[in-house]
Formats: C-alpha cells, sequence, structure tokens
C-alpha cells in the first residue's frame, strides 16, 4: 500500500482502483500542481495468479480478489442465480478477466450519441482507444502503438485452432485478421491485453509506472461507504479501512467503481430513487430514479465436444502435468498458461437484413465447470468448447442495495433473455455453433457431443431453449447502471450535484458489441480530458 501524508484536501478522489480508476491516477496526476487520492477496495496485485494469463480461472471466487456476486434467481433461466465476478484488487476486473480486447464497432457509438451521450460517437472515441493502446501487428489510422496497454497476438497458437477456423469458413464465416479493424464480421484469432506471455492490467499499464508520483496517494484495503455533501456538492469520501472509519475530501469525487459498486455507493449517499432510499431510512441528496436502473450484460450458452486427448489443453493444466505446463509459463511465457479466456473466435449475423453482426463466438480446445463454489476446473474428459453470445441485447436488468451496510451486496437482477428476440439469438446461435461443428475440417477430431446433450433435438425450439435455460451465463460484462443521459451527463458529471463524475463502464448507454474492458479503459482516457477542462 502507498499512502503517504493523507492531505486535508485533493483535487481529485477517485473511487476504485480499477480498469478506468487507474487510468485516470495516471492521466490526471501527470499534473504536478494537482493531487490525486486513489481508493480501492481490494490489495496490490502482487499474487503470481494476477499475472498468469490462465490464472483467471483460479482467480474467480477468490474474496482476496473477487467480489463474488450473484445475481437474483434469474426467471427466464429457470430461477438459477448466476455467479457474477468482479475485481476486488488493483486493477479491478481487467485483473482477472479473459484479457480479449475488443472495441465495439462505430454503429455501438453512433447509437450512444443518439440516445443523448453528444461527443460520444465513434470519431469522438477513436482517438481514445488509439491513445491508449500500444499494438503488437497491426499499424494503421484505427491502431496506437504507443500508449500504455499492451495489446498482443496469441501466444500458443495450436493446429486445432486453425482446423476451427476452417470449419468456421466452411460454414460461411469469412476470415478477418483484425476484430478492431474496418469490419467486425468475421473469424480469427483474438487479441489479448498481455505483454510477453504476462497480464497487462491498467494496474501494470497506467499505475505501477508513476506509483511513485508525490502528488499521487493509493489506499488500499478502503471500502467507500459513502459520499459526503454539503448541500448537493460532493466534498469527500468517507471509507472503511481495517474495521476503522476514515475520510478523504477532494475538490472532484469521480467514482470509478464499475456497474455494480457506483450505483450502489450513489444509493448509500443519497443519489437515487427517493423513494426507496426512503424505505431504507437513507436522506435524499437528489432523486435519481435511473441509478442502478438499465443493466445490460452480454449472456452465452455453450457447445461442448469430447475430443481426442492431444487436441485438448484439459491434460496439460491438471494433475502431474500442470508442473511442466507451469515451468514453461515461468521460463519461457509460452504454453497454455499464456491464453485468456478464447484464443480465437469471432462475430457474424444469425439472420438476414443486419448490418451489424449479433453474436460474438469464442472457441477454447478445452473445456470447462463450475464446481458448486464458483469456481472453475477442468474437465476430467478431453473436450473442447464454443460459446456464443448475443451482442446487442434487448434484456435490461436492475440493481440495488437492500442494505445501508457498503459491505452487503447489492440485489442484481440481469434479466435474462426477458424479449423473444433475445431467446430467438441464442437459439439461433446454438444451431450456428452445431453447424460449424458439423462442418467437414472437425470431422475426426469429435467423439461425440456433450453440451447440448445428445437426446436435445437441434431442430426442435423449444429443446434448445430449455437447454439455454439450464446453461446460459454471463460473459462478465455488466454495463450501463448510471447510463449518460440519464445518470450523468454527457461530460459524466452526475447530474441534479455538484462535484461528482462517473467514468466507468456503468456510464455506457448500451452494452458495446463484443468484450467491454476495452470501452471502459476509453471511457477513463477521455474521462480525464473532460475533467481537466
Amino acid at each position: 500500500m502507498q499512502v503517504g501524508i493523507i492531505l486535508a484536501q485533493f483535487d481529485y478522489i477517485l473511487v476504485g482502483a480499477g480498469s478506468a480508476g487507474c487510468v485516470l491516477a495516471n492521466r490526471l496526476s501527470a499534473n504536478p500542481e494537482k493531487t490525486v487520492c486513489l481508493l480501492e477496495a481490494g490489495g496490490n496485485h502482487l499474487s503470481p495468479m494476477l499475472h498468469i494469463p490462465a490464472g483467471w480461472a483460479t482467480n474467480f471466487n477468490n474474496p482476496r480478489v473477487d467480489w463474488g456476486y450473484s445475481t437474483q434467481p434469474e426467471p427466464e433461466l429457470n430461477d438459477r442465480e448466476v455467479y457474477w465476478p468482479r475485481g476486488k484488487v488493483l486493477g479491478g476486473s481487467s485483473a482477472i478477466n479473459g484479457m480479449i480486447y475488443i472495441r465495439g464497432v462505430p454503429r455501438d457509438f453512433e447509437d450512444w450519441s443518439q440516445a443523448g451521450a453528444v461527443g460520444w460517437g465513434w470519431e469522438d472515441v477513436l482517438p481514445y482507444f488509439v491513445q491508449a493502446e500500444r499494438q503488437q501487428t497491426h499499424r494503421d489510422d484505427l491502431h496506437g502503438n504507443d500508449g500504455p496497454l499492451h495489446v498482443e497476438d496469441v501466444r500458443d497458437k495450436r493446429p486445432i485452432h486453425e482446423v476451427f477456423l476452417d470449419a468456421m469458413q466452411s460454414s460461411g464465416i469469412p476470415a478477418n485478421p483484425d476484430f478492431n479493424g474496418q469490419d467486425q464480421a468475421g473469424c480469427g484469432y483474438y487479441q489479448f491485453t498481455q505483454h510477453n506471455g504476462r497480464r497487462w492490467s491498467t494496474a501494470s499499464a497506467y499505475l505501477d509506472p508513476i506509483r511513485a508520483r508525490k502528488n499521487l496517494t493509493v489506499i488500499t484495503g478502503a471500502t467507500a461507504s459513502q459520499i459526503q455533501f454539503e448541500g448537493k456538492k460532493a466534498t469527500g469520501v468517507t471509507y472503511d479501512r481495517k474495521g476503522k472509519s476514515s475520510s478523504v475530501t477532494g475538490g472532484q469525487v469521480v467514482l470509478c467503481g464499475g456497474s455494480i459498486n457506483t450505483p450502489q455507493l450513489l444509493e448509500l449517499s443519497g443519489v437515487g430513487d427517493g423513494e426507496r432510499l426512503h424505505t431504507l431510512g437513507i436522506p435524499v441528496i437528489h432523486n435519481s430514479p435511473e441509478v442502478g436502473e438499465n443493466l445490460q450484460d452480454h449472456v452465452l450458452t455453450k457447445v461442448v465436444y469430447k475430443t481426442h486427448p492431444d487436441q485438448s489443453i484439459n491434460r496439460e493444466v491438471q494433475g502431474w502435468r500442470l508442473l511442466p505446463t507451469a515451468m514453461k509459463w515461468f521460463f519461457t511465457r509460452r504454453g497454455p498458461l499464456t491464453t485468456g479466456s478464447a484464443p480465437v473466435g469471432g462475430f457474424w449475423y444469425t439472420q438476414e437484413g443486419l448490418d451489424v453482426p449479433d453474436v460474438q463466438i469464442h472457441y477454447a480446445s478445452g473445456a470447462t465447470l463450475y464446481n458448486n463454489q464458483g469456481r472453475i476446473r477442468a474437465m476430467n474428459v478431453p473436450a473442447m468448447t464454443a460459446v456464443v453470445n448475443q451482442n446487442r441485447p434487448e434484456s435490461r436488468g436492475s440493481l440495488h442495495i437492500t442494505n445501508t451496510d457498503a459491505k452487503v451486496a447489492p440485489e442484481i437482477r440481469a434479466n435474462y433473455l426477458s424479449t423473444d428476440n433475445d431467446r430467438q439469438c441464442l437459439i439461433r446461435g446454438i444451431r450456428m455453433l452445431l453447424n460449424i461443428f458439423d462442418q467437414t475440417p472437425l470431422q475426426g477430431y469429435l467423439e461425440g457431443r456433450l453440451s447440448p446433450g445428445p437426446e436435445i433435438d437441434p431442430s426442435n425450439d423449444d429443446e434448445i431453449l430449455e437447454y439455454i435455460r439450464n446453461d446460459a451465463s454471463t460473459t462478465y460484462h455488466p454495463t450501463s447502471t448510471c447510463a449518460i443521459g440519464k445518470v450523468v451527463d454527457p461530460n459524466l458529471k452526475v447530474m441534479g450535484v455538484e462535484g461528482l463524475s462517473i467514468a466507468d463502464a456503468s456510464v455506457m448507454p448500451f452494452v458495446v458489441s463484443g468484450n467491454t474492458n476495452a470501452a471502459a479503459i476509453m471511457i477513463a482516457e477521455k474521462a480525464a480530458d473532460l475533467l481537466q477542462k
């Protein structure tokens, strides 16, 4: 922990040292005349499992680095509760995610602009994506090569990856060398936020190089419990650390806790739906009914096939074989431990007439299961997995506190598959995956379908939908609980109060088409400019 001398007054107080908070700490403290305090509920990112790319699986539901949230029973998923990992450590969810770097498509940001996020269209946000990126491979106007965030190619490419990509192309999905290029549609290798085989979280990219700045104070183990107000002006933040309540004051408070913790802190502090807050005995600072509403997430479902032992990484990451695999990573930064959630995949259309892809596919030459504690482990049989998720869901959920204690998790209702369009999209998505597995290139590699089970008729909508209800889960992309135009204005200032801004994925008017971490980093890069105007 870096604390130093706690000043009576900071220019900026940043709440949350995650994907956005680390970016802002770097950019705002670059001005030596401004003082910055960064509060983080978790600890330092010292564990080796936070730096081994494949370690993301072991970090899930580890209370030292993961908040370990769960939704309420989801009505359209047969009342199942869905486990939601969220990073509780320097780097936040960028320290435990699958590391896939996807920005979304220009249409996403034009939709943002039309929804009231003026200044957040594609031409407005592209410079901030470029500014952040240190791209290994692509050299063009759409990419940056000298930013803090390393974006690098898959290091553990395997012949079976090429076989799956051949099958995707045989099914009609063309090759695409860059999902963040001119067109997202197609199939190919993903890129990861890593550097030389090591995870590159925002803590590694933005915070570590500048921790010694005298105008930056980083306080870990500090759970924010309330925003302090004088009238309607935010003046500081109260936090709990080691059982003791402390506070810091500042000219500008910026919430960077993400789509769960940010609306939670707003409601705890009296900014939210007045009636809801009144029932909890919380004095209302400002009635803002949209706080915690409009929650979106990508929901995924999978197809799993048994395969030959030499085609699956399962045997390399368990039992005695894990030791040489780990040694390979330690000494060479190579092998399966350099891989994030999926090395290959793509974006495509499940029906005609769409102007942008409506589903994303991830493929891995292995297969995992959750155990009862929500941890991930490799299946005992050699297998391969492809998952599909809907890019642009219609379903909207909510997130609200039920207790005035900041350590009590809010009540999360993702409301997955609440529209027929969302349900039909995933049904078509499952059929798309099954069609890929039926293609000639994969024949000879498959030894039977494990999920959906062979008893399920792929031509029967009701049977596929019931499978999805029992199988579907989060893609770990919650957004939009404090959306621009509803809770914050286009300058990211919380409407109705002063001295309070939000810079994280919660401000997205709509979830982007793809993995959300790159867009969260972009938001923080742009927020740094907005805050300094």
